[in-house]
């Protein structure tokens, strides 16, 4: 008997709600990037004579206030693309800082549940932020807990666990998508030094920097990759050993960046350098940028600075010109009972006067 192609095992699973369902969502994404254009890209005034431009991507300006709204945008859009993320289904994530706030705006704009598993521990303030954009939160006792908790309650309610330290560094499509070094490179084109000597980043995920890294090796750009560290973080240790699996005690004290451990998101292998800042200059470096600026800055600002301003000085050492990006990742009005409250930082054992004095003969003002 001759083979006929309908004999053929045949099982059709389309469904054309889903599909028209999740490319209602895929547009809803498109259209708050389309809204939210683009992030202004600020000059920090230097002695022109050094022939240094330093500038800062400013993120803050996103709707919910920081550089994770890029994150949470991404995260949601590749889990729909991947058929992930069905209507009604409650997503979970373990954040109990700006990530959590721009996942819930996000859900929201899809209209999809959301609840942020936390610590205890957590602000009432920040609790109240994440609510503020429809959010719930779920608690736990210690934050180490949160990745499995999370875990655990997506299993139990049928929801997707969106695990932004997994997917952040696959999340974000390096060749175009909502990119911030696309971003950072066209905004740049018409300055002095259109392609930048280094970019410096921070690591919370680790999503940003492995972004950055593979899009300028995609685009065979001599520009150096900076990641700065900070106290109470894995990131730096496990580069300079190159072992994953190194862990820490404690956790950050400045929010957004550094991790207990080597998140799976962080790709060592495409920062070309990495350095270590305390605490105390992080801090120092929020408050110098606050003042300059005369707005508030957040603490992770504060650390990327700091870096900056170490590069700044070893290119002038060598003699050498060009520009150096880094981002200026949030407010710092949401810190105002932390890094900007003096009895708070004394309480801390924060010694902040020595690094502002680094930080005024490093970044002076021109004519100064």
């Amino acid at each position: 008997m001759s083979p006929r192609l309908t004999d053929l095992e045949d099982l059709d699973r389309t469904d054309p709600a889903l599909r028209a369902w999740v490319a209602e969502r895929v547009r809803r994404l498109d259209a708050d990037a389309r809204r939210s254009a683009d992030t202004h890209l600020l000059r920090l005034e230097l002695p022109a004579d050094w022939g240094i431009d330093v500038y800062l991507k400013d993120e803050s300006t996103h709707v919910t206030g920081s550089l994770k709204h890029r994150l949470a945008r991404s995260l949601f859009l590749y889990a729909l693309v991947n058929g992930w993320l069905r209507p009604g289904m409650p997503v979970i994530e373990a954040s109990s800082g700006s990530t959590a706030v721009s996942e819930a705006h996000v859900a929201r704009m899809l209209d999809v549940p959301f609840v942020a598993v936390v610590p205890r521990s957590t602000s009432a303030r920040k609790i109240a932020l994440i609510e503020a954009q429809g959010g719930t939160c779920h608690l736990v006792d210690r934050a180490d807990e949160m990745t499995s908790e999370s875990q655990r309650l997506a299993d139990e309610c049928g929801g997707l666990f969106l695990d932004q330290f997994t997917y952040a560094e696959r999340a974000t499509d390096w060749r175009g998508n909502n990119n911030i070094a696309r971003s950072i490179l066209e905004q740049l084109a018409l300055e002095p030094h259109p392609v930048p000597r280094w970019v410096v980043v921070g690591a919370g995920t680790g999503g940003t920097s492995a972004t950055i890294g593979r899009y300028l090796r995609y685009h065979r750009l001599p520009t150096g990759l900076c990641v700065a560290d900070v106290e109470n973080s894995a990131f730096f240790e496990g580069w300079r050993t190159g072992d994953r699996t190194v862990t820490t005690d404690t956790g950050s004290r400045i929010e957004g960046i550094g991790r207990p451990r080597v998140e799976p998101s962080f790709l060592p292998d495409i920062v070309d350098r990495m350095v270590r800042v305390p605490d105390a200059a992080s801090i120092t470096g929020a408050r110098f940028l606050s003042a300059r600026m005369d707005r508030r800055v957040g603490a992770s600002t504060g650390t990327n600075l700091v870096a900056v301003a170490r590069l700044v000085q070893e290119m002038r050492s060598r003699g050498e010109t060009g520009s150096i990006v880094t981002l200026l990742c949030d407010s710092g009005d949401r810190y105002a009972s932390t890094y900007y409250d003096d009895d708070w930082v004394t309480a801390q054992g924060f010694d902040l006067a020595p690094w502002d004095a680094v930080l005024h003969e490093a970044l002076p003002l021109p004519g100064r």
